[in-house]
């Protein structure tokens, strides 16, 4: 890990976060080398989507790596409570098919060192940190690599490749340079992470509240809570204001259990995710492939963005592999992944503007105002009651829309 010495490789890979990681872990155990560039010195950056879904669960069983990701600091859930002023409804995922009957909630940093250093393994993964994409090599019409600048040095290198993958999130450098624009559906909401100490006993579990006063996301980090308070557009000024005194107490108001410990919590301890919806309607270019949050951006609800980006990952490394072992991709085989990952991807985030538009606006507080309760739709009243709808959701939250699997489709698949 560090700087790259190698100038021409088959495929590279901008971005090292889930989809870059486990795309460059897969080209690389099926012989392809592969070449991941990663802006940042290490991956520890917190407040990362960490949600660990079943069908990821599955591919690390399938990659031999499930034991080494079970012995990571971690929480399990095998249901999540999903409260609102008039009741509740929830997920259970005990009846998942397969070995794993939870969701795991892992720090992310943890995660990517894993699927690094598993990837290392392999003689054809080459990782450079710190190494920031900022321009794309061109020829005949086709991009055929990357520059990039190596930030310890300040030395600018190039990459040569028949397939350059963008894996850089929702503010892709390289979709930029492809002059590429997505097409962003509103989102009423943002986001404020905060950290809280947790106590003995404070609830076990990952606790969500939906409420008329608003809506808040405790997730159990062991000795501390990361809380998620959703709170209107362009409102992150005001929530951090007068070192933070709305945000202490709209969290406290909807977790009455941390009211005295959020006196500790200052506008220094408050970082803002803005949240947005987008996708591409082109996710490759002649030469280029972009997946996960760089072709399209996930709103947090449902946890579901990584496992989405790592399924797109899978996808495009078993269609892409023969043609990478040729030495060229064609814009036949690029489309072919955008085909088997897009209508996953439009119906996700269907159900996420729908969840957004029901839920979310309804629950971003407004200090002062006596709003009607925010109750479930009639649909969801009557379904709660059904004994097997908290499976059913809980299927499609944990395995998500067409889940990928590797078997016997990216040979040879060696470990080492």
């Amino acid at each position: 890990m560090g700087s790259i010495a190698e100038t021409s490789v088959a495929c590279v890979v901008a971005g090292g976060g889930p989809a870059g990681m486990v795309l460059g872990l897969l080209l690389a155990r099926s012989g392809v080398d592969v070449a991941v560039l990663e802006k940042y010195p290490d991956f520890l950056r917190d407040f990362r989507g960490d949600t660990v879904h079943a069908s990821t669960l599955n591919l690390l069983d399938e990659l031999g790596l499930g034991d080494r990701f079970a012995a990571l600091p971690q929480q399990r859930e095998r249901r999540l409570t999903m409260e609102f002023d008039d009741g509740v409804i929830g997920e259970d995922f005990s009846r998942l098919p397969g070995r794993h009957q939870h969701i795991a909630l892992v720090p992310q940093w943890d995660f990517l060192n894993l699927l690094a250093e598993a990837a290392a393994e392999s003689p054809h993964f080459h990782l450079a940190q710190n190494a920031e994409v900022d321009g794309l090599l061109r020829q005949g019409g086709r991009v055929c690599g990357v520059r990039y600048t190596d930030k310890d040095t300040g030395r600018v290198g190039e990459v040569r490749a028949p397939l350059v993958v963008a894996a850089d999130g929702r503010h892709s450098t390289v979709r930029d340079l492809l002059d590429l624009r997505p097409r962003s559906s509103a989102a009423p909401h943002d986001c404020l992470y905060v950290r809280i100490p947790r106590l003995p006993g404070d609830p076990d579990g990952t606790f969500l509240r939906f409420s008329a006063t608003g809506g808040l996301i405790m997730i159990n980090r062991g000795d501390y809570w990361q809380a998620a308070l959703l709170i209107a557009k362009n409102m992150a000024q005001a929530a951090r204001a007068d070192d933070g005194a709305w945000t202490r107490r709209t969290i406290a108001r909807l977790a009455p259990y941390t009211s005295e410990r959020m006196a500790a919590i200052g506008a220094r301890d408050i970082a803002v995710l803005q949240i947005r919806i987008d996708r591409l309607a082109r996710w490759w270019v002649p030469g280029a492939l972009l997946i996960g949050d760089a072709a399209h951006a996930m709103s947090p609800i449902a946890g579901v963005g990584v496992n989405l980006a790592i399924q797109d990952a899978v996808a495009a490394a078993r269609i892409l592999v023969p043609a990478l072992r040729r030495g060229r991709v064609s814009e036949k085989e690029l489309a072919r992944v955008q085909r088997r990952r897009q209508w996953p991807t439009v119906i996700t985030q269907a159900a996420q503007r729908k969840a957004q538009e029901r839920f979310v606006a309804a629950s971003i507080a407004d200090d002062g105002a006596a709003p009607a309760p925010l109750r479930l739709p009639q649909p969801l009243r009557v379904l709660r009651h059904w004994r097997g709808f908290p499976y059913l959701l809980g299927r499609v939250v944990g395995l998500g829309i067409r889940p990928e699997r590797l078997t016997g489709s990216l040979e040879p698949l060696s470990h080492g």
